[in-house]
């Protein structure tokens, strides 16, 4: 533990006390309650709380991998063709969920059950149906709305945003200012927009190539991914540096850092912003590294480029709840986003970067529920022990990397790896093309195991195992589920 804030929404922690319930009938008004207080602690709340968590344990509890039920696949196509129609186009699997799920395991709407170690590229962080996330969605529930905003919030958005800087500051960087949004890409968004708003009318960026940042205009932009920004204007002016070369981390410093200069010298004063994602993503699970950073962010931040870390889908992965923190880069940080595990998304940044004009409002900051659940999310994240070099995140990474390495040396024209750090893992399927790496996903997908593509030139695919509640046993199903896929396309 590192004696970060555990602070829950007002309504978890009242109808958690069975101390504090009350029959609302004995409410007098003189009670230094306010009435929604007294709601909360009304003992059909937490009775009601009670029913729903037994009813979804005893029916969660039944499920296993198992192949579709016959009787249901004829409503299943149905329901996969009307998703294609609406939609514009298929799915990328035939994946529509039942809405039960039992930790890591997921059932879908053709009645088979899937072990999900991609949760929504990392948003599921408990897994499905995880019974305190259920709860906190109950208690989010019965809240006076289901959006929040920067007009009309209620006091889980302060909560949430204070766990979010006290996590972030937690070893010496200052971001003390949070700004909550529906999305990775709208967190993106803003950050790009508070540092160009600090920086102007310095109007260019510098990211790394094969870089991801979102589908918006200005993140669209960024993503060093051509088909990405197919027909849409550039809106943001950007430079690309050479990633960190696992093979040859020292060259590859050099290179990066050689890159740096020339951009800086030919564009001076022109860069607005520095963004990296500390763990390349989308790009193919590629760790950078302390020495690495280290090497860019001292002459960046000699120029005043401020300095983006992109955290959407590396939160929560490493050691330390940040992959910054986890690299020793707190000195260096200006602003950070925060997305997907954590339920509603953000934006952090120092009190230089705070904008001196209106520039950052939204109508919806998160629903309720999102930011009630992701303040659940925080407190399972450090209760469970996941942070830390002898935590859980590393415990559980090594067995699964050790897992990948086995099947590696019995199916070397098959799995390369593996790759990743912390609990973003994943391999290299047969000759790194994207066809196969697809080919081999969906065999995945049929015997029951839920990964996913990343990454291009090779194309691998990727787990993100929910932090919260994975075990070294849904590993070892994992590995034998991997196999059983592996051994079928022979």
């Amino acid at each position: 533990m590192f004696g970060y804030i555990t602070a829950k929404s007002p309504s978890s922690i009242l109808v958690t006390n069975p101390d504090e319930l009350t029959d609302v009938s004995q409410t007098s008004d003189d009670s230094t309650d306010s009435v929604a207080d007294a709601l909360r602690k009304d003992h059909r709340i937490a009775e009601a709380k009670r029913l729903v968590a037994d009813a979804i344990k005893e029916y969660g509890g039944r499920l296993s991998v198992r192949p579709p039920v016959e009787s249901l696949r004829d409503s299943f196509a149905d329901l996969i063709d009307r998703l294609t129609a609406v939609r514009g186009g298929p799915p990328i699997w035939p994946y529509l969920s039942s809405g039960l799920g039992h930790g890591p395991y997921v059932e879908l709407a053709d009645g088979s059950v899937k072990l999900d170690f991609i949760c929504g590229i990392g948003v599921h962080g408990a897994g499905h149906s995880d019974p305190g996330m259920v709860a906190a969605a109950i208690d989010a529930a019965i809240e006076d709305t289901v959006m929040q905003g920067n007009l009309q919030q209620n006091p889980s958005s302060v909560l949430m945003m204070e766990k979010l800087v006290a996590l972030a500051e937690s070893s010496g960087a200052s971001l003390p200012h949070c700004l909550l949004s529906t999305s990775g890409a709208m967190a993106n968004e803003n950050a790009l927009k508070i540092a160009m708003h600090h920086n102007t009318p310095a109007n260019r960026v510098i990211a790394f190539e094969n870089a991801f940042a979102g589908r918006t205009l200005a993140t669209a932009s960024l993503t060093d991914r051509p088909n990405y920004r197919m027909g849409l204007p550039l809106t943001v002016a950007v430079d690309y540096l050479p990633f960190r070369d696992p093979d040859d981390p020292k060259r590859s410093t050099q290179l990066a850092v050689d890159e740096l200069h020339r951009l800086l010298e030919r564009h001076p004063g022109r860069y607005a912003a520095f963004w990296a994602e500390p763990i390349a993503g989308e790009g193919g699970y590629f760790p950078g590294s302390g020495e690495f950073f280290t090497a860019l962010c001292e002459p960046l931040k000699k120029a005043g480029v401020p300095i983006i870390f992109d955290e959407v889908q590396t939160f929560s992965r490493t050691s330390r709840p940040f992959a910054f923190q986890h690299y020793g880069l707190d000195q260096f940080v200006d602003i950070v986003t925060v997305g997907k595990i954590t339920q509603v998304c953000a934006t952090l940044y120092s009190s230089p970067m705070k904008p001196g004009g209106p520039i950052l409002s939204q109508t919806f900051t998160g629903s309720t529920a999102s930011i009630a659940t992701g303040l659940e999310m925080l407190d399972r994240l450090e209760c469970n022990g996941c942070f830390g070099d002898s935590g859980t995140n590393m415990q559980l990474a090594s067995y699964f990397q050790a897992g990948l390495g086995r099947l590696a040396e019995k199916h070397p024209d098959l799995v390369s790896g593996p790759f990743g750090e912390g609990m973003m893992v994943a391999f290299t399927p047969g000759d790194g093309s994207f066809e196969f790496a697809k080919k081999l996903m969906m065999q995945m997908f049929d015997v029951g195991l839920l990964g996913f593509v990343c990454g291009g030139g090779p194309t691998r695919i990727r787990f993100l195992p929910p932090p919260v509640i994975t075990t070294k046993e849904h590993i070892d199903h994992a590995i034998d589920l991997l196999g059983q896929a592996i051994a079928a396309l022979r």
